[in-house]
């Protein structure tokens, strides 16, 4: 009996090892079934590909003495768009809607950045012209559309070639004409810039993205610019994340120390109301009140009374102040008008958004030199197309202490507003 419970035992023991080998076997022959046909389709879907590359070659109108490379994505296909279209059948209409400038802006351009942009021939394919990366990295910056390698290069290319003869520290020749500007236009005496805050919508950083949230409840960059009577860029510091405070980017900038030591007026300080006085600039309440600095006077508020706060000097003082101010917001909005990567939401990387908003204002003040034509539909087309809720900045306390100073000086020119009045 018990030789029977062996036997019974073992015999279980060989059947089941043998179904065991059997499924083994049969699940290997099924994985190298599968992996030949898996090479197989690869393989087919490679000569297809290359036979698609190969038509393609024939119907552009290849050459059948043009020696066939073994690698056929290292092909260059036709370029002659540039030729063909653009140098023959381009309207100066046409320059300004695809490149935002005219043609002759745009060659000054391609010769100031030849030296940097130029690429060499390899043996694989022809460098692309000087023109023609041009061309593309200022359609992209027009359209928003995706072409980065062009565009960091060429953006690159402006600021280290270009930025220290279109944005630099005026001259004093330059303030006095800025200031001229401010008076005759604005009706704003003594004042050579606007300081203001540019916000640029962003997709969602991968880190921190909270700190991008701007007081409007949209992801941005802001940077912040001084902006000349003449509409043009002084000043850029660019980009920080949406929510930081405009007061503090401005008091860690380079504008603010120039500011200070005086850079911003001529070596003999000029008079004001009988009064020697540096030149001024005029920004936003959320900036701090200083005394090279105007900022509007703060409405205070009244739990039962909708009456002003404001004194009538003061109320006509911040008329005039908000009448300079437009100055920069119609710079702000020519600048992402014409360069609608501004206004559109940017998907390039946060690390190259500084570099490009620099390379915009300094081709902005490329085009307003050379007084390129400007179209309104622009305006109405980032205006209806991409409609955003203007961030608000809170207004800056202005606890400074020379805040004393600075109240002096805005009194100043409350006593001229009031004395034009008369």
């Amino acid at each position: 009996m018990e030789q029977e419970d062996q036997l019974r035992s073992s015999l279980f023991l060989l059947t089941y090892a043998l179904l065991k080998r059997r499924r083994d076997v049969s699940s290997a022959e099924s994985q190298r079934r599968t992996e030949v046909q898996r090479r197989v389709r690869q393989r087919q879907y490679f000569l297809q590909r290359q036979r698609r590359m190969l038509m393609m070659m024939m119907v552009g109108g290849m050459r059948s003495s043009l020696r066939l490379r073994t690698r056929p994505w290292s092909t260059t296909p036709r370029t002659d768009w540039w030729e063909r279209v653009v140098m023959t059948e381009f309207q100066p209409s046409d320059w300004l809607d695809k490149f935002r400038m005219s043609k002759e802006t745009f060659f000054f351009l391609c010769d100031k950045l030849r030296p940097r942009l130029t690429r060499q021939d390899t043996t694989f394919r022809m460098a692309l012209p000087v023109e023609k990366r041009v061309a593309v990295a200022l359609w992209r910056l027009a359209t928003n559309s995706t072409v980065c390698k062009c565009v960091r290069d060429m953006c690159h290319s402006i600021v280290t070639l270009l930025s220290s003869e279109y944005m630099h520290t005026p001259s004093e020749q330059e303030l006095q004409e800025s200031a001229q500007v401010f008076l005759s236009e604005r009706g704003f005496p003594h004042c050579v810039a606007a300081v203001a805050a540019l916000h640029i919508s962003v997709m969602t950083p991968s880190q921190n993205s909270s700190d991008y949230a701007n007081p409007a409840g949209w992801l941005s960059v802001l940077s912040q610019v001084a902006v000349s009577g003449r509409g043009q860029f002084w000043d850029v510091c660019a980009s920080f994340p949406g929510g930081t405070d405009p007061a503090e980017i401005l008091q860690n900038s380079s504008l603010w120390a120039t500011a200070e030591e005086g850079g911003f007026s001529p070596s003999s300080t000029p008079t004001f109301m009988g009064t020697p006085l540096k030149y001024v600039f005029v920004g936003e309440p959320c900036y701090p009140l200083q005394n090279w600095l105007l900022t509007p006077f703060r409405e205070q508020k009244r739990r039962r009374s909708h009456a002003s706060t404001l004194t009538p000097a003061q109320r006509r003082f911040n008329q005039h102040i908000h009448r300079a101010l437009r100055v920069s917001e119609e710079a702000l909005l020519r600048l992402r008008a014409r360069w609608q990567c501004l206004s559109k939401r940017n998907d390039c990387g946060l690390d190259v958004l500084p570099t490009m908003v620099l390379a915009c204002c300094i081709l902005h003040n490329i085009c307003e030199t050379h007084r390129d034509a400007f179209k309104a539909e622009w305006k109405e087309e980032v205006a209806e197309t991409y409609p955003q809720p203007r961030p608000k900045h809170k207004p800056h306390p202005s606890a400074a202490p020379d805040h004393a100073e600075a109240e002096e000086t805005r009194r100043l020119f409350c006593d001229y507003f009031e004395q034009q009045e008369d």
